[in-house]
């Protein structure tokens, strides 16, 4: 049955029996665990059709394949227009949630696999294509979400994946059978993966030949046999099992981490989309990474318009909104904010057609992107705490505003403007908090560093694409030199 709205995304969640672990301990019911909850909130807002005017335009999306109406997160990007759209509803997102709603990275996955599939098929007579199309149709007509899953645990990162001491330490084939194959390792960082329906798994870097094993990419449920899920910790978390809306600051959305265990698992072949073409595996690590680079310039920049939005009404209800140096911070976090979306809508409005139809990213615009991404956020974030001041992580907690006995004390002596409720301060305050050191820093400023890759990696595509040599070449034709 189709997931059509929020509701049925959260039920079609407890049918699945899964192996989850948190704090040590087996979860037998992750949907309604304290700490779980919020990002699953996070994630059902992409099925929410909201009252945005531009909304419908954005979430849906043509299927190239049915002709259907589909959820964009599993759209084939047919066009630039197309490639706009999505960085357009990731910021509409970011704007609702102030945290990562997760379901982007499938999204990336699927448009990076379509056209490496293809080619692969072109150059080796494969069948890998039809195979991915076939999943796509059954993806897009029960609207699931899918986890992208590149990000290998890694072990001593000296050496290549088949020289590890251990050889789990990628995931890779173990056994190949008439019916399917069998794999094993693990993938690290798993955003959204507990909150996934199915997983996609991709090879991590370029394959070489005496790595065929480990150049493979495969879907399967997420709770298939052999898969288990142990929850990463964040800042502040366990807020989230007092009770206390209030010490959360963001208390309905929020953002998971898992590391997703492959214990053999068995994929049949019409869930295989790779299996030992090693020379095939660096473009899809190089594609995934350009749209999952682009992804960030719509996203975190939703997140930005919140924080902007923070920070004005922290200076409001502290009586400096009319502060020049306060102006001029809060224009400066715009300034940051608007140039990460220029990159994500200038790397997407450049976009080629590949092969096989499905249309990329400017890739090296989409390196610019995240390159932004790794600093801007930190800028911001140090402004709004300077707007904000000290008492962001000096505050007394939502118990001592319910004791009678000092509560009044607190609302004296916490009170900003006279006109403005001293809650009022506090909750914006708690937010901040709670997006800048606490676990909303998890999702807007660590991922801005480390998801869709480090920040060396986007400087090593940004000079291999600049194309140097011509630059040269301008500068030799100018002053006339030979």
């Amino acid at each position: 049955m189709k997931i059509d709205s929020p509701e049925a995304y959260v039920e079609s969640l407890r049918a699945l029996e899964r192996r989850i672990y948190l704090l040590g301990e087996r979860v037998e019911n992750p949907v309604d665990h304290p700490m779980i909850r919020p990002s699953m909130n996070a994630m059902a807002e992409t099925y929410n059709r909201g009252d945005e005017p531009e909304a419908e335009e954005l979430l849906f999306a043509s299927s190239h394949l049915t002709g259907g109406r589909i959820s964009r997160f599993t759209h084939i990007h047919q066009n630039p227009d197309d490639l706009v759209k999505k960085v357009l509803m990731q910021r509409l997102l970011g704007r609702r949630t102030a945290t990562c709603f997760q379901r982007c990275v499938g999204m990336d996955g699927f448009n990076a696999l379509y056209s490496v599939t293809y080619e692969c098929d072109q150059e080796h007579g494969t069948e890998y294509h039809e195979r991915l199309k076939e999943y796509l149709r059954f993806v897009q007509e029960e609207n699931l979400v899918v986890d992208g899953a590149m990000t290998d645990v890694k072990g001593d990162r000296g050496l290549r994946p088949a020289e590890q001491h251990d050889p789990d330490l990628f995931v890779h084939v173990v056994e190949r059978r008439a019916d399917g194959i069998v794999v094993r390792g693990a993938k690290a960082h798993q955003t959204g993966a507990l909150n996934s329906h199915h997983i996609l798994v991709m090879p991590t870097t370029a394959m070489r030949k005496e790595e065929a094993d480990y150049a493979v990419s495969f879907a399967v449920p997420a709770d298939a046999e052999g898969i288990t899920f142990v929850l990463g910790r964040q800042p502040s978390d366990t807020r989230k099992l007092e009770g206390s809306p209030l010490d959360v600051g963001n208390p309905k959305y929020g953002s998971q981490e898992a590391l997703i265990i492959f214990d053999d698992v068995f994929v049949p072949w019409e869930r295989v989309f790779m299996c030992g073409e090693y020379d095939q595996s660096g473009k899809v690590v190089e594609r995934f990474a350009a749209y999952h680079r682009q992804s960030y310039g719509g996203c975190k920049v939703g997140v930005g318009d919140v924080l902007v939005g923070a920070a004005q009404l922290a200076a409001l209800y502290q009586g400096v909104e009319g502060a020049s140096h306060v102006r001029d911070k809060i224009t400066e976090m715009i300034h940051l904010n608007e140039t990460l979306f220029s990159c994500g809508i200038a790397c997407s409005a450049r976009g080629v057609p590949t092969p096989s139809g499905c249309y990329l990213v400017d890739v090296l615009l989409a390196n610019v992107c995240k390159q932004n991404v790794t600093r801007f956020p930190f800028e911001i974030a140090r402004l709004l705490q300077d707007i904000a001041g000290g008492l962001v992580v000096t505050m007394p907690s939502q118990k001592d505003f319910e004791n009678p006995e000092i509560a009044p004390y607190l609302e004296k002596y916490l009170r900003g403007s006279a006109d403005i409720p001293t809650m009022d301060r506090i909750k914006v305050l708690k937010f901040i908090e709670n997006m800048t050191v606490g676990c909303g820093a998890a999702a807007y400023l660590t991922e801005s560093i480390h998801g869709a890759g480090s920040p060396q990696a986007q400087r090593i595509m940004i000079r291999r694409l600049a194309d140097l040599e011509d630059k040269v070449r301008l500068v030799k034709r100018l002053v006339d030199l030979d």
